[in-house]
């Protein structure tokens, strides 16, 4: 078992306070010590003394959000991410194929997943005929259906995200997702930046990428985008796919090195997440360390990037109260969440709330919706009625899984609310657009 050693250390560091109980997700739901960090942290600990990965202990880690909240609560520092990723490493390389059906079912699905949302073409295919059913309005009654998800639960899962309409301010369009390879900076040039699309941002929220875009222009960055980027690997290695997010992350970096760029900005959290931890993704490969660590040094979220830069472009006023939503893997995982209200708070005439609870993941977390769509559901719920309860009629997000997640769950109630990107958001001001115009190039 690799770095052993390592993890073992990392485990004594947890002094089993407490403190991550409460912010624990899935302790909330179950209350139920295994299901939550130092409950894990100690069957982690178990494996490796040389207990060995146990089907009860597989079923605890697959259950973890990988939300990161505990690291937020914890007093001692303990780095439970290093710790999940390791187990769900074990985990998914010790995944029987039983013969019940429904072991079956789930490693059909997992392959289905991994075979489909780490590459844009094949989506895109896919969605093709959701975006018919979305114009029928088959999509909506499929997702109320039952039968889906008695068929498959991974399946009825998606039809609820993908008949939930979350898109931004405007619909996803063909035009939207057409960017150049190169977007020149608006009046002086101030940094030379490289722009991530991802996967699941680039078919479903193409107009995020292009208003990222403009936002970055307008700032005075000339903005490049490689057009053989593909995927960074956030869903594989935070799914404990180790050696398919390594092949992701060499791919991407060596599209990003051939661009020549000061920095790498990233508009969707999980990914942000992901390609800052290519150095230790790839630690163990000397041929690829000393590169993995310079993509990781050079890697900003957009909000920290723009934070840094500081204001360029006059802010026109946007008169709307929105609520904030704070994606997991930006706010715990990254720790950062003054920029991006710094940002919103600098608008004029946006008025800022903050959302209940606002530390608790909205149950999306990569693919967990798909694959824990009982738990992802109660979550989503949750989340719905921190968003209903704030009364804003827009909430903004930085990362295209949580905007489809709670877009769900708030249809699923019967209720809408605008859902925007910053970025979107940003560009409606920097544009002196209407927020019904936002996102339109």
């Amino acid at each position: 078992m690799q770095d052993a050693d390592r993890l073992r250390e990392v485990a004594k560091d947890c002094v089993h306070c407490g403190f991550c109980l409460p912010a624990c997700p899935t302790y909330q739901l179950w209350g139920e010590e295994m299901d939550s960090p130092r409950g894990r942290i100690h069957l982690v600990s178990q494996v490796l003394d040389g207990a060995g990965l146990t089907p009860a202990a597989a079923r605890h880690f697959d259950r973890c959000l990988g939300c990161m909240a505990c690291m937020t609560a914890c007093p001692s520092g303990v780095q439970y991410d290093q710790l999940i990723e390791a187990a769900r490493v074990w985990t998914e390389e010790a995944r029987p194929a039983p013969p019940a059906a429904a072991g079956l079912r789930d490693r059909g699905v997992r392959a289905a997943i991994f075979a489909l949302f780490p590459y844009p073409r094949r989506l895109r295919a896919v969605t093709r005929p959701l975006r018919a059913a979305q114009r029928t309005g088959l999509d909506r009654r499929l997702a109320r259906s039952s039968l889906p998800g008695r068929l498959c639960p991974a399946l009825g899962a998606a039809l609820r995200l993908g008949a939930s309409g979350a898109g931004g301010l405007t619909p996803a369009t063909s035009a939207a997702g057409r960017l150049p390879e190169r977007v020149a900076a608006r009046g002086p040039r101030r940094a030379v930046v490289g722009m991530l699309t991802g996967c699941v941002q680039s078919v479903f929220f193409p107009q995020v990428n292009a208003a990222t875009a403009r936002v970055l222009a307008l700032e005075g960055c000339d903005v490049i985008i490689p057009r053989g980027q593909g995927c960074c690997g956030a869903l594989s290695l935070h799914s404990g796919r180790e050696g398919e997010a390594a092949a992701f992350a060499r791919h991407t970096i060596e599209a990003f090195e051939q661009a020549g760029v000061d920095a790498v900005v990233v508009n969707s959290a999980g990914c942000g997440s992901a390609t800052k931890e290519y150095e230790r993704l790839l630690s163990g490969d000397p041929a690829w360390s000393g590169r993995a660590a310079a993509m990781s040094a050079h890697v900003r979220d957009l909000s920290e990037f723009l934070a840094d830069l500081g204001p360029a472009a006059p802010r026109h006023p946007l008169p709307v109260t929105a609520a904030y939503h704070d994606a997991c893997h930006l706010g715990h995982a990254q720790r950062i969440t003054r920029q991006p209200r710094e940002l919103l708070r600098a608008i004029p005439e946006l008025t800022l709330v903050e959302l209940p609870d606002a530390g608790t993941c909205c149950g999306s977390a990569g693919v967990y919706n798909l694959l824990q769509p009982e738990a992802a559901g109660e979550l989503g719920a949750r989340k719905a009625q921190a968003v209903l309860d704030a009364g804003a009629p827009l909430l903004i997000s930085a990362n295209p899984g949580c905007s489809l997640q709670i877009a769900a769950a708030l249809a699923d109630r019967g209720e809408h609310v605008t859902l925007a990107h910053i970025a979107e958001i940003l560009d409606a001001s920097l544009r002196r657009l209407p927020l019904a115009r936002a996102g339109a190039g």
